[in-house]
């Protein structure tokens, strides 16, 4: 497996600025062909590293709410589902999850009636409770500088070295961080669809 290279994290760098870039654009400033910053990106995107391309709306610009920084503490058994039930709301930005196992979440609430609109987002007896903090300004840029690619196994989660393998199962690219963990997924994954077709 190819390890990740500067010239990956520099083509990341100019997509995170601008995702529209052409590909001659990128080549002539990594110094590589059109096509070949196309396979690089297209490899980048096989490996989970570029998950989509989005579109960054000032939503300021659009009239839209008070921005607010909430902090809910939430009961670990409805966490993942708190955590969609904001993922999916339109007024939400953002959503962290701390080290202490609360969730941080950046929205712009229609009329600024935080509790009102935490109730008809998210159920009200799945947050012990919750802060909240009004914000003046907000940005968000996302960067890549100073950091080191780590690929993630999909069976352990333990960091893939060049050691890693990747397998396609069902058209989706997964990395593992040795045959053992790959085996042990793949064993998993063909339990789970023998179990679903069963």
């Amino acid at each position: 497996m190819r390890d990740l290279d500067e010239t990956d994290l520099e083509i990341i760098e100019l997509l995170l600025s601008d995702a529209r870039r052409p590909w001659s654009e990128l080549a002539e400033v990594v110094d590589l062909s059109p096509p070949a910053v196309a396979d690089r990106v297209e490899r980048l995107q096989e490996r989970g590293v570029i998950r989509r391309f989005t579109a960054d709306i000032d939503r300021s610009q659009l009239g839209g709410g008070v921005p607010v920084l909430l902090t809910l503490a939430v009961e670990s058994a409805t966490f993942e589902s708190v955590r969609e039930q904001l993922l999916n709301a339109e007024a939400v930005e953002h959503v962290f999850t701390t080290a202490e196992g609360d969730l941080l979440c950046y929205a712009r609430v229609p009329d600024g009636d935080v509790p009102s609109w935490l109730s008809r987002t998210v159920e009200p007896d799945r947050i012990a409770d919750y802060g909240v903090e009004l914000l003046t300004d907000a940005e968000w840029r996302p960067s890549v500088g100073g950091t080191e690619f780590a690929l993630s196994c999909a069976e352990c989660g333990n960091t893939v070295t060049s050691e890693g393998v990747a397998t396609r199962i069902d058209g989706d690219l997964y990395q593992f961080c040795c045959p053992s963990c790959e085996a042990r997924f793949v064993e998993q994954y063909e339990r789970l669809e023998e179990g679903a077709t069963g």
